[in-house]
């Protein structure tokens, strides 16, 4: 729940998410993998990258985002929580702001 006692659906209803995670922040714990197998997954460097659901392929390049499936939002937005590097980033597709992460409102 959020401070104000909201829950994560209530906080994002009815809004289109998207996640990305910055590697320069990148410790490569591997806790979002572990909340999120699904969305996230260690490359061969130790970093973790945010996974496409429908191909199945892991984007590399800086920035690359992936719609956050309702279905995991309570999986990608504890990751978020509990990342050491505060590195993964969910976003509202629609204006780009940032719903969690380090850089939330």
């Amino acid at each position: 729940m959020s401070a104000t006692g909201e829950t994560v659906a209530e906080t994002v209803a009815g809004e289109e998410l998207e996640v990305w995670i910055d590697q320069d922040l990148c410790t490569g714990d591997g806790i979002c993998v572990q909340y999120a197998p699904e969305v996230f997954e260690l490359d061969i460097d130790g970093l973790a990258y945010v996974r496409d659901g429908e191909s199945d392929e892991l984007l590399q390049q800086p920035g690359d985002t992936v719609p956050v499936p309702l279905t995991l939002l309570q999986d990608v937005v504890d990751s978020a929580k509990e990342c050491p590097g505060d590195c993964i980033h969910v976003r509202r597709v629609r204006d780009k702001v940032e719903v969690f992460g380090p850089d939330a409102e």
